[in-house]
């Protein structure tokens, strides 16, 4: 019974990012953003090419650096953010896709230990 208790509860504490593919992430929002009527609470974020790359520092995106995110977010989520979304995004969820893009940034040996 303790063994069915723990699995539960793992269960119960999945992660808010989860990897779709090596290619793929997708992030569900604690606070969802409001986009007219609708509501986004989940973002797909793609494995950056060079070009999505283009004009920052790999550095400062390892380090999350927040001007930096709100260039290379909006090429490669779906659906695609704004660079003004991105500054009204609540922390939390900037760390988020932070953490997936910088995730991609991983050389493959790296995220198959930590997987």
């Amino acid at each position: 019974m303790t063994e069915q208790t723990t699995t539960a509860e793992s269960t119960e504490a999945v992660d808010a990012t989860s990897a779709t593919s090596d290619n793929e992430t997708v992030v569900t929002l604690d606070y969802p953003i409001q986009r007219g009527s609708k509501q986004v609470t989940e973002i797909t974020v793609r494995k950056p090419k060079s070009g999505a790359l283009r004009g920052v520092s790999l550095t400062d995106l390892l380090q999350q650096d927040v001007t930096v995110l709100t260039k290379v977010l909006p090429r490669i989520t779906e659906p695609s953010l704004s660079e003004a979304e991105l500054r009204n995004i609540d922390p939390a969820d900037l760390f988020q896709l932070g953490g997936a893009v910088t995730g991609f940034l991983l050389p493959k040996r790296l995220r198959e230990e930590s997987a």
